[in-house]
């Protein structure tokens, strides 16, 4: 008899993140329009904020086209009919898949990623968030002038910098929030998170 092999990948840390996510959410995004969410992993996130946040539609991403299966399929599990099928997405390249988007969500990507992703990913949000409130929302652990938040943080950026010298907790002060600016992102909010993360929102100034 065949067995087929599901899809779905599971993310433990989006378990204990979604609930603070989506509070989060619902007081940033708009009510209706096309949310592009980066680097969507296992499609988990999509799967449980999107139903409750319709009838704004979800665009899910990803660079790996491994991971497409697994969003799409939580996805059907959801039984949402506002989320679009996964996306392959790289944030480096000059054009995106998507021409126009109402906003933008990358969670936990910046930090496990060398630095030109987060300059694709601006680079991208400037050229598709149009509308000057227009959110640019990234979730995940960031210094803040220069120090890590918690020594938790520090030894993750540790571990991360033994896997791939390129990777790292970002400083938001002296790295993000200054690239954020040359795209043209010069408005910033900062919303503390469990587990010493943070919720950064940037819209054009």
């Amino acid at each position: 008899m065949n067995q087929t092999t599901d899809p779905r990948r599971h993310a433990p840390a989006t378990l204990r993140n979604r609930e603070a996510i989506l509070a989060v959410l619902r007081d940033i995004l708009p009510k209706e329009g096309l949310l592009l969410e980066i680097a969507s992993g296992s499609g988990e996130h999509a799967a449980f904020m999107a139903p409750l946040l319709a009838p704004l539609v979800w665009q899910p991403s990803d660079y790996e086209a491994e991971a497409l299966p697994s969003i799409d399929a939580h996805a059907a599990d959801s039984g949402a009919t506002n989320i679009r099928p996964a996306l392959r997405l790289d944030v480096t390249a000059a054009e995106w898949p998507v021409a126009k988007a109402d906003a933008l969500l990358c969670c936990n990507m910046i930090h496990i990623a060398p630095w030109m992703a987060a300059e694709g990913l601006m680079a991208g949000a400037a050229r598709l968030l149009r509308d000057p409130d227009a959110p640019l929302i990234l979730y995940g652990p960031f210094k803040r002038n220069g120090l890590h938040t918690a020594p938790s943080n520090a030894a993750f950026d540790d571990s991360l910098r033994a896997r791939d010298p390129d990777w790292g907790v970002r400083c938001l002060d002296s790295e993000v929030a200054p690239l954020a600016a040359r795209h043209g992102f010069t408005r910033m909010d900062v919303v503390p998170m469990p587990a010493n993360n943070l919720t950064v929102v940037f819209r054009r100034g």
